[in-house]
């Protein structure tokens, strides 16, 4: 860190290395309504390669490509299944029902991450009162799951049942870069049979802006006049994509310092007395843990007091978040803090 304050609320709060400032200072631009910026037509192909689709488009966030997915795969009426601690429900704003007249239905999974058997027992029967279930949806790495990484196995037999019951599947892979360095599973692998798949530029890769959708080119299509629609059409906007192209080739790999830490934060709290966390749930980046003897806001305000920033996720739950923003020594810090502040009220 350059300052004195540790950021652990997400990764989203990382900013651009000056080599990706002068790739974006430097990049090549056009309109893209128009499909004229060379740089995001070279970001959109280079991610839909990675992903093993056949087209892409760039987007201005993770939940305007997730709400494009859902606007092109339903019509107003239908219904969308999916985790009950998926981010398309807490965290964007009842967007499928203002903007696609889609109705959520949630599985009661296991840390974001549910069976094909529940799945299937959870489709509707065919009748005139129910709504139709058209998409389901699935998060990997899985936010509110503590960042949790889909068995592959388990995440292909959702989407091929799915596909059996002429359901469409949509992957929310936000953070699909961590999944990879976490399992040496390629992206592709966990993308061949969703039928489309949403990547983000913003957290862990440190790009200022952006994600990308990708799908088939006629989903694509489709994708785009929704995202004109939506008040996502950009003009030159080469200048961010050069940033999210830059963090596609150069911090991928980077990502396994960011578990690392990750990690280390986990067995660190571990062993303070008054917090309770399973370390063995720490995989990727995200931290959650549970305080005793006071509530998650008050440790929030008291961890801010001494330059630590998390947020709390419940009422005795606190996430925290590794990024390139912090080092393995900002970690010691970290839970040297917890422990005095824990210490003190076990007192």
């Amino acid at each position: 860190m350059t300052n004195e304050q540790i950021d652990l609320r997400s990764d989203t709060i990382t900013r651009p290395v000056p080599e990706m400032r002068q790739v974006m200072a430097n990049a090549e631009v056009g309109d893209d309504v128009f499909g004229d910026d060379p740089t995001i037509t070279k970001l959109e192909a280079a991610t839909a390669e990675i992903l093993g689709k056949e087209a892409a488009v760039y987007v201005p966030s993770g939940t305007m490509a997730n709400q494009l997915a859902v606007r092109c795969h339903t019509q107003p009426g239908d219904e969308i299944l999916l985790d009950a601690n998926a981010h398309i429900i807490w965290y964007e704003a009842g967007a499928p029902a203002a903007l696609s007249g889609a109705s959520c239905r949630v599985i009661q999974g296991t840390r974001g991450i549910f069976t094909v058997d529940q799945f299937l027992e959870a489709l509707r029967p065919a009748n005139i009162h129910m709504a139709s279930t058209r998409l389901v949806a699935l998060e990997n790495t899985h936010n509110r799951g503590g960042g949790s990484v889909w068995p592959l196995d388990q995440l292909t037999d959702v989407c091929l049942a799915a596909r059996e019951k002429n359901i469409v599947s949509h992957l929310d892979g936000a953070r699909l870069w961590n999944a990879s360095i976490a399992t040496g599973i390629p992206e592709s692998d966990y993308a061949k049979h969703a039928d489309s798949v949403s990547v983000c530029f913003s957290k862990g890769l440190g790009a200022p802006v952006g994600s990308v959708l990708a799908g088939s080119s006629i989903f694509i299509d489709r994708a785009r006049h929704f995202r004109k629609q939506f008040g996502g059409g950009m003009r030159q906007a080469g200048i961010i994509a050069a940033g999210a192209l830059y963090a596609l080739r150069h911090h991928r790999d980077r990502l396994k310092e960011d578990h690392d830490n990750a990690r280390k934060l986990g067995l660190g709290l571990a062993e303070v007395p008054g917090i309770n966390i399973d370390s063995d749930s720490v995989v990727t980046n995200l931290v959650y843990f549970d305080v005793e003897h006071m509530t998650a806001t008050e440790m929030v305000l008291k961890l801010a007091q001494s330059g630590v920033l998390v947020i709390a996720t419940g009422p005795s739950t606190i996430r925290a978040v590794t990024s390139l923003e912090v080092d393995s020594k900002d970690i010691d810090k970290v839970i040297s803090k917890i422990g005095k502040i824990a210490s003190e009220m076990n007192e």
